[in-house]
């Protein structure tokens, strides 16, 4: 791979308690535990959440990237991603549901442009084979 871009971000304080910071400091996050992993709750953000962020956006980049190579123009779709942590064993992982919203097209087109997308998509090659991801068209 040649790489075209790093992002560098540095985790502060007690990991999931602490804070986060991008290197350039667009991004300056304080983290919380969330209840369900039995933390307190709080107003800070979490790791999950900001993965969630981050497929959310890189898969609906790729899904727009394949749409423009089949001539087709999106202009109301959506995707979000849920992503889940549980316990595997003695540790822990993760699942990601991605629900895929594109209005303007039918459904099948639909599916195959998240299908398409979900081949391409940095984040779904990075955790294809690694943990569950679901690709729904809503």
């Amino acid at each position: 791979m040649s790489t075209l871009y790093t992002a560098k971000a540095t985790s502060t304080g007690s990991g999931r308690a602490g804070h986060v910071e991008s290197d350039d400091g667009v991004l300056s996050a304080d983290l919380s535990m969330p209840e369900g992993l039995g933390g307190a709750g709080g107003s800070g953000t979490n790791p999950e959440q900001l993965f969630a962020a981050g497929y959310a956006a890189c898969f609906h980049s790729a899904l727009h990237g394949v749409a423009r190579r089949e001539k087709l123009r999106l202009a109301d779709s959506s995707v979000t991603a849920e992503v889940g942590i549980g316990k595997v064993g003695e540790g822990f992982g993760l699942s990601v549901e991605l629900v895929v919203s594109i209005p303007e097209v039918d459904q099948d087109t639909a599916r195959k442009l998240a299908d398409a997308a979900h081949q391409v998509c940095p984040y779904s090659n990075a955790t294809r084979g690694n943990i569950d991801v679901t690709v729904r068209v809503a």
